[in-house]
């Protein structure tokens, strides 16, 4: 999740691109860079960190130019470093691709590459579009039609800019299913990764769809389809102010990411599921079968909404490879002395990748010779960088201090390396990993009829917001989203709230039990429906309320529940997948009516990176 930031026009083209960037800033702050056309030539400027290092190094070794291409990084192949900054050029340093999204063929492109004379220069996918293009483009062959060839090649997605010396006044984008967007100004023209850099300048706009190509000269803007025809499209008027445009028009942060969720699920799959014999690519896991079948043990370690999604996890791991699997606290994990040995993988979970009681875990584990693999989403992490192999989840920045998208994103890189280790250690046919992966393959349209649900769980919460305690039950693979549910209510709208096992209830929990305590129960067609429905009914006898999510077309929860979510019809073991979503909202909308700061509730930090 990268920024792209491009600017043709008669003004200074510098600070438009390095004010854009700062309005980027939010989708990716591992390295910056620019490219513009200065004096006919091609000229660069990268570095690794924040944009204010480049901003810093403008400042030293100045451009001038009214022609650019500005990039802010969000790493997923290749550590955060200069060479791996945005942007690439082809050998001899006449061309320059800035690149938002994942080339899943690269491999293969870069060997092909490689065969023919290109030499890479940095550990990037995205390098493989400038070397590409490069070899199309030919004397006499315009830019546009080069990249038309090179995008054509590639499978995967992107939003592309790309400038070149040979037409000095152009700059040629394209898109698949990666945002970008082409700003109109005043004898000047834009594109960006998102409104926000746009929004000093123009507030008309054109959002490039799948699969186009846009030019932008002094002359003006030309969009086309995959075969080179002609799009003609009527500008959007952006009407948000610049705070709202950073929120891409949601309220606050939070909501954003809850909405982003199917998006996400699908660049953690893309890739990594193969359509033959039921494979999964999970390459930087760097385990083989032989090390899968000799693992006797593997222990998730995890804190917070982190453990939650180890816990589903288990519940995977367990049912697809058979391989015993435990769940601990990273902050009891090196003092309860763990039976861990070279017969172990030890996985843990951070969505950072600094968090200090999971990093202290990781370090454990390796003293005691287990084999380690972290799940993360920052890529050159502390984390990453110690484990033995890593799955990224593609989440992009999370601004928002209560996880949300970070969570489902670990949830489908459980998902994936359950079926991962069930096809290794031959406990699971390629039959069912393909029934499995099909499953997968489904969530994101899934998650986007839920999210239809927001309207209705906004109008439950007005009736809600005043309860001073809540109660969450779930059972079998969706008591962790109980827990996750109890958790995001106490973390954003500071209601107490507990989390628990359904069948936990009558020992402890049922005392509590009143006509002011509402009890949220996840109530989705599964196996243990009818123990849930019993788990309901025993709620009502004692006068309490309920708020029950439950499937479409079931007719007797209805019947007992207070308040009704319904849920499309899904299987089992992706359903917390989607369960979590309507708690997601339902704790945004009560914290917004109790009048709360949800993106950073108080007392909480992203990133605890201290024991």
């Amino acid at each position: 999740m990268c920024g792209i930031v491009g600017y043709v026009g008669q003004q200074e083209a510098v600070p438009i691109l390095l004010d854009g960037l700062q309005k980027l800033e939010y989708r990716g702050y591992d390295s910056a860079g620019l490219a513009v056309i200065s004096r006919g030539r091609l000229e660069l400027r990268r570095c690794q960190g924040k944009l204010k290092h480049l901003v810093e190094l403008v400042a030293r070794s100045p451009l001038k130019s009214v022609v650019g291409l500005g990039h802010t990084r969000w790493a997923t192949h290749g550590r955060p470093s200069e060479e791996n900054a945005h942007p690439h050029t082809n050998t001899d340093g006449t061309l320059a691709v800035v690149h938002n999204g994942i080339i899943e063929n690269d491999r293969a492109l870069h060997q092909e590459l490689e065969k023919a004379g290109y030499k890479f220069a940095s550990d990037t996918d995205s390098e493989v579009f400038a070397h590409l293009i490069d070899k199309y483009y030919r004397p006499g062959t315009p830019l546009e039609t080069a990249v038309r060839r090179a995008v054509a090649r590639v499978k995967g997605t992107f939003a592309l800019g790309v400038v070149s010396q040979r037409e000095p006044q152009k700059i040629v984008a394209a898109r698949r299913g990666s945002p970008l967007i082409v700003g109109l100004g005043n004898k000047e023209f834009f594109i960006a990764s998102d409104v926000p850099a746009l929004l000093p300048h123009t507030r008309e706009v054109l959002y490039v769809a799948d699969n186009e190509l846009v030019v932008i000269t002094p002359a003006g803007v030309k969009l086309t389809n995959a075969e080179g025809r002609a799009v003609v499209r009527k500008p959007d008027h952006i009407t948000w102010d610049a705070l709202q445009a950073e929120k891409g028009g949601y309220k606050h942060f939070m909501l954003k990411e809850i909405f982003e969720q199917p998006q996400v699920i699908e660049d953690t799959l893309r890739g990594r599921v193969s359509g033959l014999g039921g494979e999964v690519i999970l390459d930087s896991a760097h385990l083989t079968a032989a090390e899968v079948k000799n693992f006797r043990r593997i222990f998730l370690v995890a804190c917070g909404t982190s453990w939650h999604a180890a816990l589903v996890g288990k519940f995977l791991i367990e049912s697809l490879a058979g391989i015993p699997t435990e769940v601990d606290f990273a902050s009891e994990f090196r003092y309860r002395s763990p039976l861990v040995d070279r017969q172990s993988l030890v996985v843990l979970i951070s969505q950072s990748g600094e968090t200090a009681d999971t990093l202290a875990a990781l370090q454990e584990a390796k003293k005691r010779q287990a084999q380690t693999l972290t799940i993360c989403n920052v890529l050159g992490s502390s984390m990453t960088r110690e484990a033995h192999g890593t799955l990224y989840t593609h989440a992009g920045p999370e601004i928002g201090v209560a996880s949300t998208k970070a969570f489902t994103a670990q949830l489908a890189a459980l998902h994936l390396l359950a079926l991962f280790l069930g096809r290794k250690s031959g406990n699971l046919s390629a039959a069912k990993a393909t029934v499995h992966m099909d499953r997968l393959r489904g969530v994101p349209r899934l998650m986007e009829k839920v999210l239809k649900t927001d309207a209705h769980i906004q109008e439950l919460s007005a009736l809600l917001f005043k309860n001073k305690d809540f109660l969450y039950l779930g059972r079998g693979i969706n008591y962790p989203i109980a827990l996750e549910g109890a958790l995001k209510l106490k973390e954003i709208s500071y209601i107490h709230a507990e989390g628990y096992p359904a069948g936990e209830m009558k020992h402890g929990p049922i005392a509590l039990i009143d006509g002011r305590m509402p009890v949220v129960t996840l109530a989705t067609n599964s196996s243990v429906l009818e123990k849930v429905i019993s788990n309901i009914q025993e709620v009502k006898t004692r006068d309490g309320s309920v708020l029950a999510l439950v499937t479409r077309g079931n007719r007797e929860v209805p019947k007992k529940a207070d308040w009704v979510i319904e849920m499309p019809p899904m299987e089992e073991s992706i359903s917390p997948l989607l369960n979590v979503i309507p708690l997601q909202l339902l704790a945004y909308h009560v914290a917004v009516k109790r009048g709360c700061d949800v993106d950073q509730p108080r007392n909480l930090a992203k990133s605890v990176t201290v024991e």
